[in-house]
């Protein structure tokens, strides 16, 4: 693949602007009930509609790639978001997880064909093959540029997992693929699921409109729990104890900044404006993960222009800690969650969206699953005929988080033109069950060179 270089300004002009333009039907900001709403400021935008089911349309037939809890969750979202819907085909490097995935699909009605059921690294390929329309990618993401370069030159629509790469290399192939699935018309649609969250959009258009005022700091959030690991059995050879326990392996999963964080720092840039920022600061480490090669917190300030915005992002995955998950913007005039609230500087709630309890009878027609707005969109896209590409911005948010993450590796001031630059590459030219030269479980130390 050739490499891709570009700068702040060019990726702004020609990757976030574009993004922004795709996202499916416009709505136009007018009226949402709430606390003062009448005063908060709107202005036209381009948002995702939503809608409660897809429009009735051709049949369409998907291809589960990646059938851990993640992929098996996808697969029940999609023929959740229509009628129509099939899932023909599923594809695991591993029978055991494909099994599993099968069972519960079965379990909720649909069947999948002994004929259709591939395993093994060379799987993707035998799925998007298979007479499908649509390829659900959901493996680690360490596959997903290879992955999703097939599909769409195998002219298959794509619901691409977050993070869609878990490096520079990786994630700018990505940038080249989304291109050449906007010129075929294909419709490409991230696993990131706050842009499809009802409560998000209508804060993000008050936001937009300057509730706010000019922004001014951002403080971004989510402490939890450990993930689940996997101690190495006997018999695993490396490749197959790094991908069985993937979420605690740099090169598997990017660091759970990349993996996860991901979300919010992809509402926090979506707020921002998906600019990209000069540099990350960062610090981090690892107290206590037990398996994996990665750390288990990290603090990372964005720094935006020429360091007029600065936007504070903390994350991290120890037990028996205090919890949370925010995502705060503050402006000259107010600050928000970015969620559902627009606050006053002396408290009082200037807007407010109108969220039921979640034991109200309609809750769930209320506040729309995003998981499952995100299948809404590109089936709509596709029967509709006007086709839906947020690769950029899935791109822009996985670039952040992994400069994020080469900052607190490194100890040093990583910026937008080296992460846009950088040669690094932690995916493998080819797979197989065996040893990993030089593979171990060494933690990164600040202080080593830059990427």
């Amino acid at each position: 693949m050739n490499e891709i270089k570009t700068n702040r300004r060019s990726f702004f002009k020609a990757s976030a602007l574009g993004a922004l333009g795709t996202l499916t039907a416009p709505s136009l900001l007018t009226g949402c009930a709430g606390v003062g709403s009448k005063d908060v400021p709107l202005r036209e935008i381009i948002v995702p509609e939503i809608l409660e089911i897809a429009p009735d349309g051709i049949p369409l037939k998907a291809g589960l790639v990646g059938c851990g809890g993640r992929g098996t969750g996808a697969a029940l979202n999609f023929l959740d978001a229509g009628n129509g819907l099939q899932v023909t085909a599923l594809g695991d490097v591993f029978e055991d997880r494909l099994l599993t995935c099968r069972e519960a699909l079965k379990k909720n009605g649909h069947t999948i064909d002994d004929k259709n059921c591939f395993t093994g690294f060379d799987c993707y390929k035998k799925v998007i093959d298979s007479g499908v329309d649509i390829v659900l990618l959901c493996t680690p993401p360490i596959f997903r540029p290879e992955h999703f370069d097939y599909a769409i030159n195998k002219g298959k629509h794509c619901f691409i997992e977050k993070p869609c790469a878990v490096d520079p290399v990786g994630a700018r192939q990505v940038i080249a693929t989304g291109k050449k699935a906007k010129q075929q018309g294909l419709s490409v649609i991230s696993g990131i699921a706050g842009r499809s969250a009802k409560n998000n959009i209508e804060t993000y258009k008050r936001v937009a409109g300057g509730a706010i005022g000019d922004l001014v700091s951002a403080h971004v959030s989510r402490m939890g729990g450990s993930l689940w690991f996997r101690e190495r059995q006997p018999g695993w050879s490396d490749m197959e104890y790094m991908l069985r326990n993937w979420v605690n392996f740099c090169r598997t999963s990017g660091d759970f900044i990349v993996e996860m964080f991901i979300h919010q720092i992809d509402r926090m840039s979506w707020f921002i404006g998906d600019i990209p920022p000069t540099r990350a600061e960062a610090t981090g480490g690892r107290l206590r993960r037990v398996t994996g090669d990665q750390h288990d917190f990290i603090s990372v300030e964005y720094v935006y222009g020429d360091g007029n915005l600065r936007a504070h992002c903390t994350c991290r995955q120890i037990n028996k800690c205090d919890n949370q998950s925010i995502v705060m913007l503050y402006g000259t005039k107010g600050y928000t969650n970015c969620s559902n609230t627009i606050y006053n500087y002396d408290g009082s709630i200037k807007w407010e969206y109108p969220l039921p309890p979640r034991d109200h009878p309609d809750y769930k027609k209320m506040v729309p699953d995003p998981s499952v707005q995100e299948h809404i969109r590109y089936i709509t896209a596709i029967r509709t005929g006007k086709a839906v590409n947020d690769t950029d911005q899935h791109a822009l948010s996985t670039l952040m988080a992994i400069m994020g993450r080469e900052a607190a590796y490194t100890g040093k001031f990583i910026t937008w033109e080296q992460i846009m630059s950088s040669n690094q590459k932690l995916s493998f030219d080819s797979y197989a069950f065996g040893p990993i030269p030089g593979f171990n479980e060494e933690v990164p130390l600040a202080g080593a060179p830059p990427i």
